[in-house]
């Protein structure tokens, strides 16, 4: 069992923080919000008093924090968690964040003879509270052999993705797909309805035809057909439309940095914007679904 540093225990971080207490490993917490930090005490960690405490006279660093910069001023300069961690510690930066801004934190990490791995996830707060979240895994064939052992207490599926950078290449590309999935899953009950085809008739046949897909089967929009999606409590995330939105734009900024086009990335994009500049930032990335009902 391993000594953990985590760093960012909110809505993902926390219940990740606890499943590792629940695995037998030895959780040593902060987090700007100190109720947060006490959640994960209360469970069985302890608390430490800044990000550079919880990375020293541990063995693995795990970080959820919410943007590039965040982790670049986390971990790096006179004050980072790299110059106060002993030699040999193991990181995982388990943030969604920019391509370029994981691949500068792990070269930082490399320039001072440690193992670092970006490690963004997917399955939301409910996947993170049952520890079945899927980690796409950037970094040197060492440093994933290193970090498995500690991310399959947090998850179902641990996937290595290549060199480092590559867990967030991955984590943003799908989560494009996942956007542009649901505003078409959208569209097309926006438009069934209007033509007097009811949601649940909908569901069934697109569930089992060539229109099926991840969004619709697990985050249906409509009240009804899957009982466990959001629409069914009013939106409440879930997975909120400010967290997609971010996703999106990564991909575009990821997209404009290697030459790919991408239209329907970035329709989807500014669907989202809209959506979320409507007050909607907060709510289930489904309830999209009521901005396009209120365009027809």
């Amino acid at each position: 069992m391993a000594n953990i540093g985590f760093i960012g225990v909110g809505n993902m971080g926390g219940p990740m923080a606890r499943n590792l207490l629940k695995a037998g490993h030895k959780v040593k917490a902060f987090d700007l919000m100190p109720e947060l930090v006490q959640n994960v005490v209360g469970a069985g960690g302890t608390k430490a008093g800044s990000a550079q405490e919880a990375a020293q006279d541990v063995d693995v660093v795990i970080s959820m924090l919410p943007a590039g910069k965040h982790v670049l001023s986390v971990y790096t300069g006179d004050k980072g968690i790299l110059a106060v961690a002993k030699p040999g510690t193991l990181f995982i930066d388990s943030s969604t964040i920019d391509v370029k801004s994981a691949r500068e934190a792990i070269a930082a990490a490399e320039a001072k003879g440690m193992l670092m791995v970006d490690a963004p996830v997917s399955g939301g707060v409910a996947g993170a509270e049952n520890a079945a979240l899927t980690f796409m895994v950037g970094g040197s064939d060492a440093a994933f052999a290193k970090a498995r052992p500690v991310l399959e207490a947090m998850g179902k599926k641990i996937v290595h993705a290549g060199g480092a950078g590559n867990g967030q290449v991955a984590k943003i590309c799908n989560n494009m797909v996942l956007g542009i999935s649901m505003i078409a899953v959208s569209e097309a009950f926006v438009m069934a309805e209007k033509l007097g085809l009811s949601a649940q008739a909908m569901f069934d046949i697109v569930s089992s035809s060539s229109g099926s897909c991840w969004a619709l089967v697990n985050h249906c929009p409509v009240p009804g057909p899957v009982p466990t999606s959001a629409a069914n409590r009013d939106y409440k995330p879930g997975f909120a439309a400010e967290l997609m939105l971010k996703d999106l734009k990564l991909s575009q900024e990821a997209a404009r940095s290697a030459g790919a086009q991408t239209p329907l990335g970035a329709e989807a994009t500014a669907l989202f914007s809209e959506y979320v500049q409507g007050g909607n930032g907060p709510s289930d990335y489904s309830g999209i679904i009521r901005m396009i009902r209120s365009m027809n």
